[in-house]
């Protein structure tokens, strides 16, 4: 259970997914750690964790043919803080002192309560459209994360509909009506389908194999196709602790070419308090959204001229890539990476031999054809470095061989799969592979967890969650090595002192891995990092090494990723740091503003005395002073320095600070001075 932290000082269900099953589902309720949740009180600052929707129902709503739609990571409530106007809150989102009084805030795996009452709010808003709305015709309507949601065919609706539907759930909760299970006969179910005239519900059944077949009535009014399991009666939903979100379309089983459905997306909680800290996480989030920010402070932007989901990095965002790249390349290169530039094209054939034209089709862009043979832009680095590799005769005295590259690929993604940075169809990972012995593998996973850990804390991110993925039930290679390369990994998380969680049968059919994900401010986990052994690519490609036996044998091929995408990294950082980038990493940390144009002379002079420190500076004019100020607090510059008659004459300038307020009046060349220590340490000025 998440713990809610009242402060008293400073600062899926298978709902009418449950129309795919025949009898009541089951499901293990986890245990996850408690979490650290402050009840909001005035302003938000930051703690704690969430996770995303377990993967195995997700997996299992896939398998029973789920009509989602493709879209960004779904990040649910975790931890938002909200501190008095007391508190001592560093840049690093930390509260001092607080005393607290703690209110738990479960989610579907702690609280089997909270499932109920999400997956009996999907049937009560179901009932509630049909009522109003006698001709949509309902398809499915599992309990999410954060609530539920419910597809139908109808007229697109609108928020007023929303506000029109909320007021009949209200009116069916208070009416305290009890849900009833059934069991019919497979016969049954399909003629009161047929005299109800659901064409869907009829497609559902159809992909129902076990019979008895199972329906759950409210009262005797409404029923649907469901495994359960549901509250008593609709007396026992707190009906204020109910909300509507919103609405947004959704293809049929996921499928372009069959009907756009209405989604309607709702959260529930078994109190108000719970929805209240929830409607003010969400509120957090939206203010940090990447895709609102990187329009505000011009940092990138899609560009529809150019076609969905292509990256443009404009100027400021473009300095941030540039100090990730660099500060990337840099600590590769401590750690004994060669780094590598590949092509963006090939011939198809490597794409063939490698599998992904097999397995990986439907994520690859259409080939084209270049002098008679086809060609296919990447979707994978992989198969580059291989070749990279086979350029030459390798022996075991050569290995460990790590290889790095920044390289862009390019993927097929649906429109409506698109997501700000999150989604893309072009995008650079930051890939890295190593090519070593069996008895090298631990070694090296545990240098790969501690350049991993030597990144991310660059960046502020600290916490992690950390999964080994085993094998599943298909697979490549022999229970030998697939138990080698097991144990490696084992143990070296257990030798870095990371704690970890196994998912059994979870790696990918050519070998274990391990995946990291980071916790942002928000609490919210994001998948970022990840280690793959793999056994399947070497046999592809026939990569071999000389052994000291002078005999051809076939090296252990590991593949990762730290930061996952620039791209989506990127997302993740201005949504971490809400756009308000720490002073070393701000694309413009100093701008001059002279209080009047009589200064702008001696304001230049300052600029390329910053800009010659390696300082990013800039001047900014042709406003009153305070209005140039609150422009540069909208835009998030850490420093302003402000340069009037006596500024100017005495060789000055007056520092404001984002984070620590008015500094007071220095020379220049103290002011350089200051700013360059508090880059060396990444701290405020």
């Amino acid at each position: 259970m998440f713990v809610l932290q009242k402060m008293a000082t400073s600062p899926s269900s298978l709902c009418s997914f449950s129309l795919f099953l025949s009898k009541p589902s089951s499901f293990p309720l986890l245990k996850p750690p408690l979490l650290s949740l402050h009840f909001p009180l005035k302003r938000f600052i930051i703690s704690t964790a969430s996770e995303l929707q377990h993967d195995t129902q997700a997996r299992r709503r896939t398998l029973l043919g789920s009509p989602y739609t493709k879209t960004s990571p779904q990040i649910s409530l975790s931890t938002a803080v909200a501190a008095t106007e007391s508190a001592t809150v560093s840049h690093n989102d930390t509260v001092e002192n607080e005393e607290t009084e703690k209110l738990v805030l479960p989610t579907n795996d702690s609280s089997e309560k909270l499932l109920r009452i999400r997956h009996t709010c999907a049937h009560v808003m179901a009932m509630a459209v049909q009522k109003l709305y006698p001709e949509a015709k309902v398809t499915i309507g599992p309990w999410i994360e954060n609530g539920f949601y419910y597809d139908f065919d109808m007229d697109p609706l609108t928020d007023k509909d929303l506000k029109r539907i909320k007021k009949e759930m209200d009116r069916i909760i208070g009416r305290n009506l009890p849900l009833v299970r059934e069991d019919v006969s497979r016969d049954e179910a399909q003629s009161r389908i047929m005299a109800v005239n659901e064409p869907y519900k009829m497609e559902i059944l159809e992909s129902i194999k076990e019979d008895p077949i199972t329906i759950y009535h409210i009262g005797d009014e409404w029923w649907d196709l469901c495994a359960g399991p549901h509250v008593e009666s609709t007396g026992n939903i707190n009906r204020k602790a109910v909300e509507l979100e919103s609405v947004a379309g959704a293809y049929w089983r996921g499928d372009e070419k069959k009907p756009m459905l209405q989604r309607i997306y709702g959260t529930a909680w078994e109190n108000e308090d719970q929805l209240k800290a929830y409607v003010h996480f969400k509120e957090e989030a939206k203010r940090r959204d990447h895709r609102r920010l990187g329009q505000d402070l011009d940092l990138f932007s899609i560009q529809d001229e150019a076609g969905g989901g292509l990256v443009f990095w404009h100027p400021k965002g473009a300095i941030i890539r540039h100090i990730i790249e660099d500060s990337w390349k840099k600590t590769h290169i401590e750690h004994g990476y060669d780094l590598l530039y590949t092509p963006h094209v090939a011939k198809a054939d490597l794409w063939k031999i490698s599998g992904h034209l097999d397995f990986y089709r439907e994520n690859m862009f259409d080939q084209m054809k270049i002098e008679d043979e086809q060609y296919q832009l990447r979707p994978m680095n992989c198969p580059y470095h291989i070749l990279l590799y086979k350029r030459k005769l390798n022996s075991y005295r050569d290995f460990p061989i790590r290889v790095a590259e920044l390289g862009t690929v390019y993927r097929y993604e649906l429109s409506g799969s698109l997501h700000g940075l999150f989604r893309v169809r072009g995008f650079t990972q930051d890939d890295a592979h190593i090519f070593c012995l069996e008895d090298q593998i631990k070694d090296e996973i545990r240098g790969v967890l501690d350049l991993t850990e030597e990144i991310l804390l660059q960046f502020g991110f600290s916490r992690y969650e950390v999964n080994l993925s085993t094998r599943p039930e298909k697979s490549v290679g022999d229970d030998d090595i697939w138990e080698k390369a097991t144990s490696a990994l084992r143990n070296a998380l257990d030798d870095k002192g990371w704690s970890f969680q196994i998912d059994e049968g979870g790696g990918a059919f050519y070998g274990p891995k391990i995946d990291l994900k980071i916790e942002d401010a928000l609490g919210r986990k994001w998948q970022c990092s990840t280690i793959q052994v793999d056994f399947n690519l070497p046999q592809r490609f026939d990569v071999t090494y000389v052994d000291s036996n002078t005999e051809k044998k076939r090296p252990i091929m590991i593949h990762r990723a730290v930061l996952g995408s620039l791209e989506r990294f990127f997302g993740v950082l201005i949504e971490h740091y809400a756009g308000d980038f720490p002073l070393w990493l701000s694309p413009v940390q100093v701008r001059v503003l002279p209080v009047t144009d009589t200064q702008l002379e001696y304001c230049k002079e300052v600029i390329r005395k910053l800009k010659g420190s390696g300082i990013r500076a800039e001047v900014c004019q042709g406003e009153r002073l305070p209005k140039l100020i609150r422009n540069a607090e909208k835009q998030k510059i850490p420093l302003m320095a402000v340069v009037g008659p006596k500024e100017a004459e005495t060789q000055t300038v007056t520092i404001r600070s984002r984070f620590s307020g008015e500094i007071g009046t220095i020379e220049i060349d103290d002011f350089i001075s200051r700013i360059k220590s508090a880059i060396e340490r990444r701290t405020s000025l």
